[in-house]
């Protein structure tokens, strides 16, 4: 006898916010808003763009700046960027590419377009991702996982209706090859019209999907979620069911993550467990103890 998987409600759909973030480049933020501070363990998403850049035109990032106590996770859709740290690490990542860095106890980085894809001009999209350390982790040496886009585990269901991208955790067969702090799963779905998708999610993850194409519907109420929109789950089931009804293909990342659980306090590129924390990193900042990057 087999147990029927339990699938979770949609608790909350938040519309993303359009604002500038870097040297002015837009982008749309589901969290942190007035709405929703974080999402425990994850403490910021952007999507950058679609921005389109004009051969040789006009492209900003993120230039210089620090971070502690936390992971960023760069996902690039479309376009070129290129990334330097204080640790020496160095990437170009394109189409498909992901960076994982685990800032930990404090690095400075770049992250610039690539001049390249500058000169070509095209379209500029990606998402970042920020996702928060447990205490005991937070003063960790930082660490640089770079995975190409031929790298990226992809899992098919067998109607060919569904395929999905696995940064990290596992679905439809397919496990990522990136290694996280903490457990968690960040897949992109893509999902033809009359697709579905049953994702297992355990209780004890919080989740959520992000529209970034088409249309949805999702849970066992089958609630509408459309591109821009972020739709976090309850913790009532082990699953996310989700399907294709419109005409278009369904394009969404699925994300979850075990709740830390532990005080959070941030201040622009720190985040720590007390201000305490936050104070002591802007003077390790201030003082030069991230490092600089070389030229």
């Amino acid at each position: 006898m087999t147990n029927t998987p339990q699938v979770r409600s949609v608790s909350r759909i938040i519309d993303g916010f359009q604002t500038l973030e870097g040297a002015g480049f837009p982008v749309r933020r589901p969290f942190p808003t007035a709405e929703l501070s974080f999402f425990d363990p994850f403490l910021l998403l952007d999507e950058m763009g679609p921005t389109q850049i004009e051969p040789g035109g006009h492209a900003v990032g993120a230039p210089t700046h620090p971070h502690r106590g936390f992971e960023t996770v760069t996902y690039l859709i479309d376009g070129g960027m290129r990334h330097k740290d204080s640790e020496g690490h160095a990437g170009k990542p394109g189409p498909g590419d992901v960076q994982w860095m685990t800032a930990g106890s404090g690095v400075l980085h770049d992250e610039l377009p690539d001049e390249a894809f500058v000169r070509r001009g095209g379209t500029m999209h990606g998402f970042q991702l920020w996702v928060n350390l447990p205490r005991k982790d937070k003063l960790m040496p930082p660490r640089y996982q770079e995975i190409p886009a031929a790298r990226i585990p992809t899992g098919r269901s067998p109607d060919r209706k569904v395929e999905v991208k696995v940064i990290a955790g596992e679905a439809l067969g397919a496990r990522a090859v990136i290694e996280t702090q903490t457990p968690i799963f960040y897949l992109h779905y893509t999902v033809a019209p009359g697709g579905e998708v049953v994702q297992p999610a355990p209780k004890d993850f919080n989740a959520f999907a992000t529209v970034i194409h088409g249309q949805g519907r999702f849970g066992p109420k089958a609630v509408a979620g459309v591109e821009g929109q972020t739709l976090l789950f309850e913790r009532d089931g082990d699953s996310i069911r989700f399907s294709n009804d419109g005409k278009e293909p369904l394009s969404l990342l699925l994300l979850g993550g075990v709740p830390l659980n532990e005080p959070v306090a941030r201040y622009g590129p720190f985040v720590m467990n007390t201000q305490a924390e936050i104070v002591q990193a802007i003077r390790d900042f201030q003082s030069g103890k991230f490092g600089e990057i070389a030229p």
